[in-house]
């Protein structure tokens, strides 16, 4: 029997009403007696001070609701690619998603990339329309971008009745009913009604082409329709069911959370056609008698200590259990169980597979790592963590406050995989990097208000990469003789450029002895830590595979620390030989111009080096979508806004890593 559980994601683009929909479910619900509004700083989900003060999502954030005896897990995430990073270790955990789409802009770039993320880890979704109270608002548009740009099927289920200032409702398109509000005072419940005479055509249309898109789900559901007759609504309700987690397809609703209308609905169409835990795509059966296992998906400080975020995939945990870290081989110990509502939290005495908890009492648990019964070890599929694409200088305004901001760091870093710290070997400088400009600059504020710590940047950087353009074969011998016992290590090493995107492969051909088994894996820690140091310019070096070919060692004077450092300077020797390139990040640009500044807008991106994809028009606005380098994206709003007269407005996200002109990898050597 499957538990009456739902755990959900509310993912969108920013902007596109996520927290709002999400402070709606709280207040129709019963969670929540006030309705929050992100405009008047107060939303309960978006509770730290940033947040509420920049109106926007930054923290991923997790509560509980009941809707019709349905126990709903749901967590708010932001809708900005600098914090992908809390869409990505979500979607991991989630057995479901509620996908939120601006009925004005449709289809966005970071619903794209969110759409992807939830197509990685098989989260099946539902569509919810928000926004159709607005000037523009086009629900059929947003319905064939979700066709075209997404690569799905969308069913839609509803019909808007009216739309921008006169949308007041929409048709049920299972029930054949209408709901139709009269007031957009949340505490006014709806109306049902027959269709709309204007709309009765109109849904006759669109229910057949229902019906015809979700019958082959049920046999008795396609008997039904080829002998003529229509299924019955929970016949239907079962087949949406059924496509919706096979991924077949996505339900579609429409309607305005700002102004309450429609949020109902979601939550009925969560409960009806989003996975319970047992039939979710997992990577263990959701069984509460077996083993204890559970992935850590989030790591959170605030001032009573650290908490563990975890997703209990199988059997069941108590306060005070010891639990082993697959991933680490450590022990340690569960002191608190507690059920997250935003920032408050409830003591629970325990928690079983399908439950979204916080936990107390774990010291060296990071996100991805997983947590299991120390007499059944499992490791559990770990999160995928982007690379970094922007770097930052920070130094302690003051000396004394050196070691204060190296904890701080750690603790951040902890919290959030995707910002990364290194030194500059040659500088000295801590290096903070990071996913773009607002993430590192929400990390230095949090320095300042969190932390108590002053400090001092250098101006962003863009995180280039090194990479070759063909294939160098080198021979190094390492040997030292001072007196004691020396040190010998020579290695053959090919390098060989790999596509975009392969990252550093490595791989030995030895055979016969020439080097001995144990001295290999100091090859492969020779060249990884060359690699990540950057031979040329001090970018780590990505998109290589390193064959080790052959070599050969001394029977006293070999050994592991030989071998590295023979492999470290052999492929520093290989980055020279084999042409190194530099490659940059290339950003995913959207530009949302008024018409009469569009071509000043291209002109702009052309000479930014960008290469513009498409134009469209989006009601009285044009789209412009292009790939530009993120290193001419500096300081690209002001200008925009200089150009539109401060109505233009831009998105990007990472895309992908391309060749930089010749002259950056000069500019960036002579660095």
């Amino acid at each position: 029997m499957t538990r009456k559980l739902r755990n959900i994601g509310i993912i969108a683009h920013v902007d596109a009403g996520k927290t709002t929909t999400t402070e709606r479910i709280l207040y129709f619900t019963g969670k929540s007696h006030r309705m929050g509004e992100v405009h008047d700083h107060n939303a309960v989900m978006d509770y730290d001070p940033q947040e509420r003060k920049r109106g926007i999502t930054i923290n991923s954030a997790a509560t509980t609701v009941f809707w019709h005896d349905y126990q709903i897990n749901v967590i708010d995430t932001p809708g900005h690619i600098d914090f992908n990073i809390e869409v990505n270790r979500s979607l991991r955990v989630l057995d479901g998603a509620v996908v939120v789409f601006d009925a004005v802009a449709g289809v966005e770039p970071q619903t794209e990339t969110n759409w992807r993320l939830a197509d990685k880890y098989h989260v099946p979704r539902i569509c919810f329309v928000n926004k159709m109270d607005r000037i523009g608002a086009d629900y059929w548009r947003t319905v064939d971008m979700i066709r075209e740009r997404l690569g799905v099927t969308p069913v839609v289920t509803q019909l808007p009745i009216g739309s921008e200032s006169g949308f007041c409702g929409m048709v049920d398109l299972l029930r054949n009913v209408a709901y139709v509000w009269h007031s957009d005072d949340a505490d006014v419940a709806h109306e049902e009604l027959p269709v709309p005479a204007e709309l009765q055509a109109l849904a006759r249309t669109w229910r057949s082409r229902l019906v015809e898109q979700v019958v082959d789900q049920n046999e008795d559901a396609m008997l039904t329709y080829l002998e003529g007759r229509e299924p019955d609504e929970e016949m239907l309700k079962a087949c949406l069911r059924k496509g919706t987690l096979a991924g077949s397809f996505v339900p579609v609703l429409c309607g305005s959370a700002f102004k309450n209308k429609g949020v109902q609905a979601v939550l009925d169409a969560v409960v009806a056609y989003l996975p319970a835990p047992e039939e979710a795509h997992t990577d263990l059966p959701s069984d509460v008698t077996a083993p204890f296992a559970a992935l850590a998906f989030k790591v959170n400080r605030d001032d009573h200590g650290t908490l563990t975020f975890l997703r209990v995939y199988r059997g069941h945990v108590e306060a005070g259990t010891q639990v082993l870290n697959a991933t680490t081989g450590q022990k340690e110990r569960i002191a608190h169980v507690y059920q997250v509502h935003a920032d408050k939290k409830q003591d629970v005495p325990s928690a079983q597979a399908g439950d979204i908890v916080a936990v107390a009492g774990l010291k060296e648990v990071r996100t991805g790592h997983t947590l299991c019964a120390s007499n059944h070890p499992v490791v559990l599929e770990q999160i995928v963590v982007p690379e970094p694409v922007i770097d930052i200088a920070i130094e302690p305004k003051r000396s004394a406050d050196q070691q204060n901001l190296a904890h701080a760091l750690q603790t951040m870093l902890r919290e959030d995989p995707s910002l990364h710290l290194r030194m500059d070997e040659e500088s000295g400088q801590m290096i903070l990097s990071g996913m773009g400009e607002l993430q590192l600059e929400v990390a230095l504020e949090k320095l300042r208000s969190v932390y108590a710590v002053e400090v001092q940047t250098g101006k962003p950087q863009v995180a280039f990469r090194e990479t070759l353009s063909r294939v160098a074969t080198v021979e190094y011998m390492h040997r030292k003789q001072s007196g004691g016992p020396g040190q010998y290590a020579e290695v053959k090493l090919e390098v060989a450029p790999l596509p975009r995107g392969e990252g550093l492969v490595f791989e030995s051909k030895i055979v016969g002895g020439a080097i001995p088994r144990e001295f290999i894996p100091g090859v492969e820690a020779g060249v990884r830590n060359a690699a990540k140091a950057g031979p040329l310019a001090g970018f780590p070096c990505v998109d290589l595979k390193v064959t080790l070919l052959d070599g050969s060692h001394h029977e006293r004077d070999s050994s592991t620390l030989a071998f590295e450092l023979a492999a470290g300077a052999a492929f520093k020797q290989a980055m020279q030989e084999g042409r190194a390139l530099l490659l940059e990040p290339i950003m995913a640009v959207e530009v949302v111009t008024p018409t009469e500044h569009m071509g000043d807008c291209i002109g702009d991106l052309n000479r930014r080096r960008g290469s513009v994809r498409a134009q469209e028009q989006r009601n009285n606005g044009s789209v412009i979508e292009a790939d530009v380098p993120l290193h001419e994206m500096f300081g690209y709003i002001g200008h925009l806004r200089a150009m539109s007269s401060g109505r233009a407005q831009f998105s990007m996200h990472f895309a992908h890593y391309a060749q930089a002109p010749d002259k950056l990898l000069l500019e960036a050597a002579v660095k």
